[in-house]
């Protein structure tokens, strides 16, 4: 053996384990794919239409820029000077080939006297990043005691030892459980890791899924050339195109000169086709109706799942944000127990314990009987029988 071990991304071992039992790929026509993290990739009501082509000539066949190319990083900054009053510029964008490698990017490359605060219940890599990179980290009550929602007292964690200064780390809305920090809540948490030597990752692939409208952390920031903060975006999501993988950092010029190197090591940029179909998604227009379509239709999906699922007797935690519903099993039964009868079905959750990043291998979890329902994926005509499936198995 010459390479460490590790599993896959929680989201990964459910789908792997499910093609096991199936021998099927779940997101395949006839599943039904409450597992996963994607939302429906075709037209919304009264949302844009999804571009069916870009052209490409012999220039886009060149190596890509390391940072990405001028045109749709200039998009990226105009959107979110033009909805949240920011006044940013292409120098405080650089690319990534999803929002996770740029998580990952910064998590690497911060510096060793710094300990990362993360929320107990939260997106499922972020512990096998901090596992693989080998971070000291500290946890933020998150957790049934308080709904999954951490007050602004509850993120003043020390430092662990030999270390001096706190980041942030958040899902912003928590993915799994949907709660959205907003308004002066979120200017709050911006203020507590603004300065003084700390730092915050703001990850917002679900920005577009808020209820009543988008939110982001850029709008409380103020000069981000005067901090350590740190806001992730993607095309994965709200603009409704994960398999272009595209996503951005925005930070301090200085910060995206790193990630220009970094990429420069360990990417080699992202593809030219993609950024050309991600710069057609953020048409100043196009941005316009994803923002009001997106929000609308998830919103209305959520409530509808949200009477289901508390009908079958769960118990739900579920935020105004996502498009998952965070819900607690009846009785006894626990998610894996739960994903067997399933997975008969060709359906899967994806089981709580995978968002505990206080969990150890081998051991039960406080989260064993939470799971993580996503309606991103599924039209409205799929809910009777959603519904129905979950009953037999319940």
């Amino acid at each position: 053996m010459i390479l460490r071990r590790f599993p896959p991304m929680g989201v990964y071992e459910t789908l792997f384990r499910f093609a096991e039992v199936t021998h099927r790929y779940m997101g395949e026509p006839g599943t039904h794919p409450w597992a996963q993290g994607f939302p429906l990739t075709t037209q919304l009501p009264g949302g844009p239409k999804l571009p069916s082509h870009v052209e490409i000539s012999a220039t886009d066949l060149k190596y890509p820029a390391a940072t990405g190319q001028p045109e749709l990083r200039q998009a990226i900054a105009r959107m979110y000077n033009d909805h949240y009053g920011s006044h940013l510029s292409e120098e405080n964008v650089a690319l990534f080939a999803g929002g996770r490698p740029g998580i990952f990017a910064t998590l690497a490359l911060l510096l060793p006297d710094v300990t990362v605060a993360v929320e107990e219940t939260e997106y499922t890599p972020y512990l096998d990043m901090l596992r693989l990179l080998d971070r000291p980290y500290r946890l933020v009550a998150s957790n049934e005691a308080n709904r999954f929602r951490p007050s602004l007292t509850d993120y003043d964690v020390a430092p662990c030892a030999d270390t001096s200064r706190l980041f942030l780390l958040k899902s912003n809305p928590c993915n799994p459980t949907g709660v959205a920090t907003t308004g002066d809540d979120l200017r709050a948490l911006v203020e507590r890791f603004r300065g003084n030597g700390s730092g915050a990752l703001f990850d917002e692939a679900y920005e577009l899924f808020n209820d009543p409208a988008p939110e982001s952390a850029i709008r409380y920031v103020g000069d981000l050339d005067e901090t350590d903060l740190f806001i992730v975006g993607a095309a994965t999501k709200g603009f409704q195109a994960p398999g272009i993988r595209v996503g951005w950092v925005l930070a301090a010029r200085h910060h995206i000169e790193l990630f220009r190197n970094f990429s420069s090591i360990a990417m080699g940029g992202v593809s030219r086709p993609s950024q050309l179909y991600a710069t057609r998604l953020l048409e100043p227009a196009r941005v316009l109706e994803a923002r009001r379509a997106v929000p609308a239709f998830f919103n209305a999906q959520r409530d509808r799942y949200a009477k289901g699922l508390a009908d079958l007797g769960l118990t739900l935690f579920t935020g105004r944000g996502g498009f998952y519903h965070w819900a607690k099993l009846p009785g006894s039964l626990g998610a894996e127990e739960l994903n067997e009868c399933l997975f008969a079905h060709g359906a899967a959750i994806l089981p709580g314990r995978l968002c505990d990043m206080a969990r150890k291998d081998g051991e039960p979890s406080p989260l064993d009987r939470f799971i993580r329902f996503s309606f991103g994926p599924l039209s409205p005509e799929s809910y009777d029988a959603d519904i129905a499936i979950l009953a037999a198995c319940l």
